[in-house]
């Protein structure tokens, strides 16, 4: 018998310590080779570590929340044999974090739609059998097969430990295991998705750890550092709406539009005429830079937490190059291949919250960006149109300013510049 010591290896260029945002091993468990033991953060990326042997965990480094120096002993386990001979090389096991060097989502990210998740899959967890079931109606698709790698998120992975189900018997239709797969699990195996229970649920303390702990951590200084100033201005989308319509009738293998596209390119047709609002300030040397091209920020929320994935050059795509774009950076992103530059640099960021979007909201600026727009919901309402009583849809836009960068002034006629081609479709959509 002999203790190997499973060393933090070197998980980024530059990077001399990591988080410990969840264990998935507990002192005392039984581990396999290639077994997950852990998920480390880094400022940038969240990396998985796997055990390199087989054996008894005999002791774990720290606590979720622990900060952890590259180099130091994360876990000692016990082994059978020569465990130095029987370890490979770590360094040459360990992958690179997803995204490396992406920028930690804020302020601005919270009124994501929730579309995307970026966790690398992990492995299932080798506890907790699943709970005996009566036999009743299964969902036709099939669990993953004996041994093989389930593909989930780690909010996915929480969710079913707590609940002690083995996600090697979860049946999905899909690539991972989602929420919705968990939910039917339980409803065919006894359990309860209503949440009506017998007796109240327990309060839940939840530690504040890894990517949730930074993205509080900068919306507090956004806010801090940041003078805001709101303005909302009302849109009937009438006409964008029925012409969206049209489109989506004769799209042929184009994807399919939402009013995101549109919303994009009136927003980089605007900043032309009001370049202020696609800025950013270094107020550190007290510099704004008004960037001549459109990098637009689009905030998603992922499993794996939120995201700002970055459409390169917006002003010169049209609505079609738009939704196509929109849709490969969320593929990206969910399956973990976003790059770097896809996340990072963006010089106006567009939030959009769908139909769970409220009649207005102020969003919080992601700096150095000095302005952020959220899209709130579309609404059918009555209005009077030359004395008479029509039903137009009508939609609030919600516009964020840093008040050290942008004026008033700037900020309506920017809003006023894209009322006038939002609601002119043939404007919007013409050279």
């Amino acid at each position: 018998m002999s203790v190997y010591q499973f060393k933090l290896p070197d998980i980024g260029e530059g990077i001399a310590e990591a988080e410990i945002v969840a264990w998935h091993v507990k002192v005392g468990d039984t581990v396999e080779e290639d077994q997950q033991l852990a998920d480390m953060m880094t400022d940038k990326a969240t990396v998985e570590m796997e055990s390199p042997v087989a054996g008894v965990v005999k002791s774990l480094a720290g606590e979720v929340g622990d900060q952890i120096a590259i180099g130091s002993v994360l876990v000692e386990i016990e082994t059978a044999g020569d465990a130095s001979a029987a370890a490979p090389a770590l360094e040459e096991k360990v992958e690179q974090p997803l995204a490396d060097g992406a920028e930690v989502p804020t302020a601005a990210q919270e009124e994501a739609i929730p579309v995307m998740a970026v966790a690398k899959p992990e492995p299932a967890p080798a506890s907790a059998p699943p709970p005996k079931a009566e036999a009743r109606p299964e969902p036709a698709t099939a669990p993953a097969a004996h041994g093989a790698k389930v593909l989930a998120s780690p909010a996915v992975r929480q969710r079913a430990r707590d609940l002690g189900i083995d996600l090697g018997q979860v049946k999905t239709s899909s690539d991972r295991i989602r929420h919705a797969d968990l939910d039917a699990y339980l409803l065919y195996n006894g359990g309860s998705v209503s949440g009506r229970s017998a007796a109240p649920r327990a309060d839940e303390t939840i530690k504040v750890v890894g990517l949730r702990r930074k993205i509080a951590e900068n919306m507090q200084e956004a806010k801090r550092r940041v003078p805001h100033f709101a303005l909302v201005e009302e849109f009937d989308m009438t006409a964008l709406e029925e012409t969206r319509a049209m489109m989506n009738r004769d799209r042929g293998d184009n994807p399919k539009l939402t009013v995101l596209p549109f919303l994009i390119t009136a927003m980089a047709r605007a900043v032309a005429e009001w370049p202020m609002l696609n800025a950013t300030f270094d107020d550190q040397a007290n510099v704004v830079t008004r960037h001549g091209s459109v990098h637009m920020g689009v905030a998603t929320q992922t499993d794996g937490g939120l995201m700002v994935p970055v459409i390169r050059n917006a002003e010169a795509m049209s609505v079609w190059q738009l939704a196509r774009e929109v849709l490969r950076l969320s593929e990206a992103a969910r399956t973990g291949k976003a790059t770097r530059e896809e996340l990072t640099g963006p010089t106006i960021t567009i939030s959009s919250l769908g139909p769970m979007g409220g009649v207005a909201s102020t969003p919080v600026i992601n700096p150095p960006q000095v302005a952020t727009i959220a899209v709130n919901k579309l609404r059918e309402m009555p209005v009077i149109i030359d004395g008479e009583l029509e039903a137009r849809k009508l939609m609030n836009l919600s516009l964020s300013c840093d008040h050290r960068v942008v004026d008033g002034w700037d900020a309506a006629n920017f809003m006023q510049t894209m009322k006038g081609l939002i609601e002119n479709p043939i404007r919007l959509l013409s050279v």
